[in-house]
């Protein structure tokens, strides 16, 4: 099967989206001279394109893309080529409404923006897979090509006719029969029983509350139905070009698609990624995206999209300041990207995204985004050889599940406030602090290679992820886990007792009496800690420990934190520096420890094999203790004992 090492070739991949079709053609050679001069060594040509190849139905305009192919190859860049069949052209919705996807209140969404197609619509596929076909039997054999880019950030609902008679189909194969699938839904409940699968829906607008199991199976349905989509065209170009790698890129943390499902479809595991710049933990969400896109591709990875500067979809667009681009992009590196690439190449001056940055910007050559991307690529040309397909090793895991959060994160919960990605980075945010590196893991994955294992939240699970936890266990691991977790079986029914009677003696908790969510901006004390968000009335079995006990109020007195053995559990999500504390404290327990001791804030220290990356998130100077003799990749110099970082910088270490 092919891979990412196939396209890189001992390289980093450095470039990105190119979309020349904006532009006159005497643009394309000066953009050629830059690129050259950034050390661009790949670009993604075709991503919005098809109105241009496909004007009307079944016309071919290739001339245009045949001679950028060319242009490229004659310049030494490789071409990521895309199938464009995230925007289809207006021509398409108007002869073929049936294509466009329809809201559950029943509203279409019409053309004038893009990913406006019904995954279902036999239509939509049929001319996606023509297009792709004749890509494919063009291009397939071009010295320019390297890899394959299957549409665009897969992330269409649709609730309307089509769908609803694909998600009948997907229904009946999965139940075969309907007292299967009453069961499952718990139709009893408000007399919503099924006597014939065309009576059955998608979740569109109701009087009142939607059956929450009907809404999990329809996402189930919906990262289906746009995974079908993707194999299609992606078993077409794999026909034509077995030997060169096939990509789709992510969103990170989308609650459309089962992402775990989709990376065993890809050749190559690609995100796209947009840190807010004044978020002060903005490089902390980055590098959990970065871990976890890591971890489902098994290795080196792609950053297919990030902003050389401001985006344009927050309220308030703030550009990057001054290093900042750079220290992002080489954390990325740090963290096992094979590929730093960007949307896009040259800022547009017209459409939606005018006003989103690009690696030119509308300050041209001379304008310092442009100055800094030229630094990041001899950069990364320095870094290629020694860091390219290089693995990271990590002792820790967090377990995260699409199925889960999608049974968690509907209405009528105890408690709105409750949101799944913020209580991952709440996770995540105390190992980055201590610098502990870690991976992402479904809860049916093979855990064994792991010091110690960390539930977030997994509101759902099924019986063998519980007995996977259980087997981690007793095989000598460390399992931390927080609360709402193994509520509630795969269908989303409650397990007796609110909490798995397996889990519950797991981490020792004779009986949960009752949640007690806290409101917004609320806290509640305990004897080590202020707790947030949530809380509960727990009462321990006899050979618990109670490792921190709640103060005042209903539940004083009662366990916030409890364990048994090597189970632990957290009624509470504890404020930043106390958890920040407990995990150091029960990952030093573990035998885990940081990848540097000794660090100075904001530092962050991350290896991929030989190498040490240390990448400094702040603008004053500091210096990093380190430990005997040392190579700087970047500056070419022999470190001793120390390494001085400056603002937003990076030092590459070997010893």
């Amino acid at each position: 099967m092919p891979h990412l090492g196939d396209a890189t070739r001992g390289r980093i991949l450095f470039g990105g989206d190119y979309n020349p079709e904006q532009w006159p053609e005497e643009i394309w050679h000066e953009d050629v001279r830059l690129m050259r001069d950034a050390g661009v060594n790949s670009v993604t040509l075709g991503v919005f394109s098809w109105s241009r190849l496909e004007p009307e139905p079944g016309a071919r305009e290739f001339g245009w893309l045949d001679t950028l192919m060319d242009l490229m190859h004659d310049s030494g860049i490789g071409v990521v080529l895309a199938t464009p069949t995230s925007s289809p052209p207006p021509w398409m919705g108007r002869l073929h409404p049936e294509t466009l996807p329809r809201t559950e209140d029943g509203r279409v969404e019409w053309w004038g923006g893009r990913q406006h197609f019904s995954h279902s619509s036999a239509a939509y596929r049929r001319y996606a897979a023509a297009i792709t076909e004749d890509l494919a039997a063009r291009y397939g054999g071009h010295p320019a090509l390297t890899m394959w880019h299957i549409n665009n950030e897969y992330c269409t609902f649709d609730h309307g006719d089509e769908a609803a008679a694909a998600f009948r189909r997907w229904l009946r194969e999965k139940y075969r029969t309907l007292d299967a699938l009453n069961t499952a839904w718990g139709t009893a409940f408000w007399s919503q029983d099924y006597d014939t699968w065309d009576g059955i829906l998608p979740p569109r607008t109701p009087h009142y509350l939607k059956n929450p199991t009907q809404v999990l199976d329809f996402r189930r349905f919906t990262s289906d139905m746009l995974l079908e989509c993707y194999r299609a065209e992606r078993d077409i170009v794999a026909r034509h070009t077995p030997h060169l790698p096939v990509t789709t890129n992510f969103m990170p943390l989308w609650i459309g698609q089962d992402a775990w499902r989709w990376a065993e479809e890809e050749d190559v595991v690609s995100v796209d990624l947009y840190p807010d710049p004044r978020d002060p933990f903005g490089a902390q969400y980055a590098a959990m995206v970065q871990d976890l896109t890591r971890s489902q591709a098994r290795g080196p990875w792609m950053l297919m999209e990030q902003a050389a500067g401001p985006v344009n979809w927050r309220g308030v667009n703030h550009p990057k300041p001054r290093g900042m681009n750079r220290l992002w992009s080489l954390q990325a590196v740090a963290r096992g990207a094979d590929a730093v690439c960007y949307f896009q190449w040259r800022q547009s001056r017209q459409g939606a995204e005018k006003f989103h940055s690009g690696m030119v910007s509308h300050a041209g050559e001379e304008g310092r985004t442009f100055q800094e991307v030229k630094q990041l690529g001899a950069d990364l040309a320095k870094l290629g050889p020694h860091a390219a397909d290089r693995h990271i090793t990590a002792e820790v895991a967090v377990l995260h599940d699409w199925h889960a959060w999608w049974a968690g994160a509907q209405d009528a919960r105890p408690s709105t406030e409750v949101d799944l990605p913020a209580v991952l980075t709440a996770w995540h945010r105390a190992l980055w602090e201590n610098n502990l590196t870690a991976d992402f893991a479904h809860p049916e994955h093979d855990l064994s290679g792991y010091r110690m294992v960390l539930v977030p939240q997994l509101y759902a699970l099924t019986d063998a992820a519980i007995d996977n936890l259980l087997g981690y266990v007793r095989g000598g691991g460390v399992l931390v886990s927080g609360f709402l977790t193994g509520v509630a079986d795969e269908d989303d029914r409650v397990r007796d007792g609110g909490m798995d009677a397996r889990l519950r003696e797991l981490f020792g908790i004779r009986v949960l009496h009752e949640w007690w969510p806290l409101d917004a901006g609320e806290t509640v004390e305990t004897d080590g800690f202020d707790g947030t968000l949530w809380s509960e009335e727990l009462e321990p079995a006899a050979d618990a420990r109670v490792e921190a006990v709640y103060r005042r109020g209903e539940l004083e007195g009662m366990p916030a934190v409890l364990r048994r053995d090597r189970a632990w559990y957290l009624s509470t999500l504890p404020e930043p520096g106390a958890f920040r504390t407990l995990l150091a404290r029960i990952a030093a327990e573990a035998g885990v420890r940081p990848v540097l001791e000794g660090l100075p804030p904001g530092v962050e220290a991350v290896r991929r094999g030989d190498l040490l990356f240390l990448l400094h998130h702040g603008r004053e100077p500091v210096t990093v203790p380190l430990a005997g003799t040392h190579h700087d990749l970047l500056t070419g110099t022999t470190v001793t004992d120390e390494v001085r970082l400056g603002r937003y910088g990076v030092a590459v270490l070997r010893p």
